[in-house]
């Protein structure tokens, strides 16, 4: 008999997973390669965008700064290169070289030394704008922008506590009581301590510190009729200011260190009150908080000097930034310089050079703890020196004080000279001004005058001196005449009457005193002689002598730059090229200052 299977409910055949798995898989690397592939695409557009505003490459923009605010500026450059700027389709990269002012002065008007200074730069930051003046003084075709303020410091006496104390607990003295406050044999007895005798202020000189030639303006400017700046060449001559000067001058220490820096370092460094050589030094609060806190690179003070205000007109140092430019720096340069300058005004960059110890506007922001400083606020800021008075200023102070120096001056009276100087005045016209202005201003220097042409000595020589090099206040009125006489004549002999004024210098070479010669020439050399020659003829002469710089003023395109320069920065002189007369008398005040 047959089987039946027995009924069950209904059968249904399941469906497999498999597929919708694989399908899923599918789609998601679809999906992904799309993302992918549009993510990629962006970032080649991006890039390629890059590359299109960047299709130059890259290029370097250097900056030298004064090595006090290499730290601050450096991080500025590496977050600005960060960020990729963009100048007439080139990438910008900063790189700040920490190099001195007065290095990057020389360097600049003579010869760039790429080995010992690294890359010549497009731009610099001193601390103040009497770098500025000095180079303008030396070449005005160097400044490729108007110089723009980053930041700020005031300058301040630094004081051992013990003395600040007691000049702050005493009679408050202004600017205008230095000069008589150092010249007093007892002046701590006005300040409640007899005992300390004499207060001293120590001023290293003005031509390479800033905070001495800042100083200084600030006494002349608050001695002066008028009480503040700023201080002019006309000023220098008033009795009044005269006086100060050179009471101030004539009450230095014995032994005054040769920079801001070593006077701190000097003065922090004495066992007591009566030990220190001084007891004061003109010192930039930014200076002198670093000192104290030991972020120039010294140890910090056990004792932190103290930052004493002076009343009356507050100088200013005011780091300005510039950039330089000639015929060896491109637009690209000083376009890239400018905008690295935007970019430090900006409100982060000015917050982090306030946090270094800098003064700017838009913050209060100070560093904490900073010893001996009190961060005060100045009342009356004083405005500083024109160019051209800055170095007469310098000037005025290098005779003003001891000795003096000895200066012999060679002026070309070629007939060239008679060409238009500026302003309806012949070059020779400003030479007489600029020389007549110093012969007024000298104090206790010496001072000799020499003309050369062709032709002009009793023997048919191209030179002829004109006043033996003396005291200038023995024979004011002779130097003023033998000015006042000069007369164009023919051609420039310039190698053979260097030589031999040269020669004449070194006889009358007086030791213990600082000597130059000083050239002003408008012309190349007219004689026989060439440079070569020349330069063999003076090495001959220089041998087994004293150092005797020579130092040059340049007027208009035809001396011989390349050489005149050379000539300077070998015999340890400086260099002065001007388009015109109107630049003689601030280059020549720079020359006698340096």
């Amino acid at each position: 008999m047959s089987r039946h299977r027995a009924q069950r409910g209904p059968s249904h055949r399941g469906v497999a997973k498999w597929p919708f798995a694989v399908l899923g898989a599918v789609l998601l690397l679809v999906v992904g390669w799309m993302g992918w592939s549009y993510a990629g695409d962006l970032l080649e557009r991006r890039a390629a965008a890059q590359l299109a505003s960047c299709v130059e490459g890259e290029a370097v923009l250097t900056v030298a700064v004064t090595p006090s605010v290499a730290d601050v500026i450096g991080r500025a450059a590496a977050t600005w290169t960060k960020s990729r700027p963009v100048v007439l389709d080139h990438c910008i990269r900063a790189e700040v070289a920490a190099v001195p002012p007065q290095d990057v002065l020389n360097g600049l008007t003579t010869s760039w030394d790429t080995k010992a200074l690294g890359a010549r730069p497009g731009a610099w930051l001193p601390e103040s704008s009497l770098w500025v003046n000095r180079l303008v003084a030396q070449d005005a075709r160097l400044l490729g922008s108007e110089p723009a303020s980053i930041a700020t410091s005031p300058v301040l006496l630094a004081m051992r506590d013990g003395q600040a104390t007691a000049v702050r607990q005493g009679n408050p003295f202004r600017w205008r009581d230095l000069p008589e406050l150092v010249t007093e044999p007892n002046a701590w007895e006005r300040f409640g301590h007899p005992d300390w005798g004499a207060f001293t202020v120590a001023i290293p000189g003005v031509a390479a510190n800033p905070a001495s030639a800042l100083a200084l303006q600030a006494v002349l400017a608050d001695t002066s009729p008028q009480g503040n700046g700023p201080v002019t060449v006309d000023m220098l001559g008033l009795p009044e200011v005269n006086s100060a000067m050179g009471r101030l001058a004539g009450a230095a220490p014995a032994t005054l260190p040769a920079s801001t820096l070593d006077a701190l370092n000097e003065l922090a460094g004495a066992d007591d009150v009566k030990a220190a050589a001084f007891d004061a030094v003109p010192a930039l609060e930014y200076d002198l908080y670093r000192r104290n806190v030991g972020a120039d690179g010294g140890e910090p003070l056990i004792e932190p000097l103290v930052g004493q205000v002076v009343s009356g007109p507050t100088p200013i140092a005011d780091f300005p930034y510039i950039a330089i430019s000639d015929e060896r720096v491109d637009q690209l340069q000083v376009r890239a310089a400018q905008k690295f300058r935007e970019f430090l005004q900006g409100g982060s960059q000015q917050l982090e050079l306030a946090k270094a110890g800098l003064r700017v506007e838009s913050t209060k922001v100070r560093p904490n703890p900073a010893p001996g400083i009190r961060w005060e606020v100045t009342q009356l800021d004083l405005t500083a020196a024109d160019a051209n008075t800055t170095q007469q200023v310098s000037a005025a102070w290098t005779n003003a004080g001891g000795s003096g120096q000895v200066v012999t001056v060679l002026i070309d009276v070629s007939r060239s000279m008679l060409e238009d100087g500026g302003a309806g005045h012949t070059r020779l016209d400003w030479v007489k001004t600029a020389l007549g202005g110093q012969v007024g201003r000298f104090g206790s220097g010496s001072l000799g005058l020499w003309a050369f042409s062709r032709s002009l000595g009793d023997q048919d020589q191209p030179y002829r001196e004109l006043v033996d090099t003396a005291p200038v206040a023995g024979q004011r009125a002779a130097l003023e005449s033998a000015i006042s006489d000069l007369e164009a004549a023919s051609a420039t002999f310039l190698y053979p009457s260097l030589l031999a004024v040269y020669a004449a210098a070194i006889a009358d070479y007086q030791e213990g005193r600082q000597n130059r010669l000083v050239l002003i020439t408008d012309g190349p050399d007219d004689s026989q002689m060439t440079y070569e020659q020349f330069k063999r003829e003076l090495t001959k002469r220089s041998a087994g002598n004293p150092d005797l710089p020579i130092s040059i003023v340049a007027i208009g395109v035809d001396p011989d730059r390349d050489e005149l320069a050379e000539l300077a920065r070998s015999t340890g002189g400086t260099f002065a090229t001007v388009e015109d007369g109107t630049g003689i008398e601030a280059a020549l005040g720079q020359l006698l200052s340096s």
